[in-house]
């Protein structure tokens, strides 16, 4: 037997630059070309070990009477696939599946492999994605995907691009570049659009659509402003435009009047409504229709106000707290004007927030089932347990009882929600700058709702001067800022005359 040993026998290491550490061993190939003179009839392949370096072994790809060019590349392309993780079960279905690997130079199917890695595929991810789809390691279009990726300012996270190359074929990811930039074309800010394709389903929502059906999608939402709407909720670009988001935004406009601009605002303050289909959103207008008793005007500028009514559970939420409302005595028109006050009460947690403020709101002496604990209930909404609790506190270490707190509030249902620090710096200035009782908040609560520097310090410090400390925190407070303005330029021109009477005294003092 006669053979010649090629140039790259005892010398291929087939190295890729993973960083990932391999348990089993990697196999090392040497090629040998063999000629028979009898001991082998036909033209055979052989896999013969020759030696181990170290965890490696060392082997002999044979072929009778065939070129050692021919062969070479797919030796090559079996140690790769074997670093990878592969048995050759699996590398025979992979390049049976795809026979335009054996074509390839080895170098090409590496470069792949590392813009595959550059693009945030792990080794494990890597092996799925290349025996679920071998014409990754192929595909134009993969390689125009990995420039793409790999040019964007902002990353997309690994985890989105494994999902995307795992979950279609390779000819579907064509085009993928020509949309994304679309996107920012409409208006998509670059800071953004890492978010979008961070949050949006890129095989449903970019892939699987063609350019014009985006570039429809993106019309047909611009007049509700697309790109803000894109941006808060990138899972918009999932739904089909004519089977879902017109019918929703559809029935969104038939319920507002035609108001556009008001749909929009709606859209804007919840793009997740749209998640909902028709069928979602006709039974919760429906149940405000006949439980509640409510018009489609009034519906819809509750859902204005407060557009996660649409996902409250109509039996869990809606029912049990319009059920307590009719309790205290509330009528439709009264439930509807409380709702756009207090829309937050339809929304929080019975057991983790309404609850304990409701004990609390009795504790101190409101009537259960009446309109004024409704009342103080909505204002409770828009603050924490915690936080009205350190306003009874602060009341309380004040001198006033739980019947005054209770008065006042009723007076003015907001002091209840206001932040305990702001509170007590305007009940420090009224009793120590102003000289004031602290029992005149019982008659005028609502003090405490205005701003102490802007409204309080600014006007007191004027009238000071000219009426002197005596004067009414209702009128001094209360009047329009315009009407006030009127009689600041009063109080100036007064003090004016004031001015010019005095310096006529002591001159006249003076002769």
């Amino acid at each position: 037997m006669a053979y010649t040993l090629s140039p790259q026998a005892l010398s291929f290491s087939p190295q890729l630059p993973f960083n990932a550490t391999h348990n089993s061993p990697h196999v090392c190939f040497s090629f040998l070309n063999f000629t028979s003179s009898g001991f082998f009839n036909g033209e055979r392949d052989f896999l013969w070990p020759i030696s181990t370096q170290h965890p490696r072994n060392v082997l002999i790809l044979t072929k009778c009477s065939r070129e050692i060019g021919d062969y070479t590349e797919k030796g090559h392309i079996v140690s790769l696939f074997q670093i990878l993780g592969f048995d050759e079960r699996v590398i025979e279905d992979i390049l049976g599946r795809n026979p335009a690997l054996e074509l390839l130079p080895v170098e090409s199917i590496r470069s792949r492999i590392r813009g595959l890695q550059s693009i945030g595929l792990n080794e494990l991810g890597l092996s799925k994605l290349i025996i679920k789809h071998p014409d990754v390691l192929t595909a134009e279009e993969v390689e125009f995907f990995v420039k793409f990726i790999n040019g964007l300012e902002i990353k997309i996270e690994s985890i989105q691009i494994e999902r995307l190359l795992l979950g279609m074929e390779p000819r579907f990811i064509g085009g993928f570049d020509k949309k994304v930039n679309l996107l920012i074309e409409n208006g998509i800010p670059q800071e953004k659009i890492a978010h979008v394709l961070n949050n949006v389903n890129l095989s449903k929502g970019i892939c699987l659509k063609s350019y014009e059906e985006i570039q429809r999608l993106l019309t047909y939402l611009t007049r509700f402003d697309a790109v803000g709407i894109i941006a808060k909720r990138p899972s918009i670009l999932n739904y089909d435009l004519d089977t879902q988001l017109v019918p929703r935004i559809g029935f969104l406009q038939k319920l507002s009047g035609g108001d556009t601009d008001a749909v929009g605002e709606v859209l804007n303050r919840l793009p997740a409504i749209l998640t909902y289909s028709v069928e979602h959103l006709q039974g919760h207008v429906e149940f405000f229709r006949s439980y509640v008793g409510l018009s489609d005007p009034e519906i819809f500028k509750i859902v204005l106000v407060f557009p996660n009514v649409i996902s409250a559970s109509k039996k869990r939420k809606l029912q049990p707290r319009i059920d307590f409302l009719k309790e205290c005595g509330l009528d439709s028109g009264e439930i509807y004007r409380f709702l756009i006050k207090a829309p937050l009460f339809l929304g929080l947690s019975f057991e983790k927030n309404l609850s304990h403020k409701l004990a609390m709101l009795v504790k101190i002496g409101y009537a259960y089932r009446t309109k004024d604990l409704v009342m103080a209930m909505g204002a409770v909404t828009r603050t924490t347990s915690e936080k009205l609790q350190e306003v009874f506190g602060l009341f309380l270490s004040y001198g006033f009882c739980c019947d005054d707190i209770v008065a006042m509030s009723k007076k003015h249902f907001q002091i209840l929600q206001y932040n305990p620090g702001s509170l007590e710096k305007k009940m420090e200035y009224l009793i120590e700058d102003m000289d004031r009782e602290i029992g005149e908040l019982l008659s005028f609560p609502a003090f405490l709702g205005y701003n102490l520097d802007n409204r309080i310090k600014h006007r007191y410090e004027l009238k000071k001067k000219i009426v002197g400390e005596e004067m009414s925190l209702n009128k001094l407070l209360s009047v329009s800022t315009k009407k006030f303005s009127k009689t600041k330029k009063q109080l100036v021109q007064v003090s004016c005359d004031m001015g010019k009477d005095n310096s006529n005294e002591i001159n006249v003092k003076g002769h």
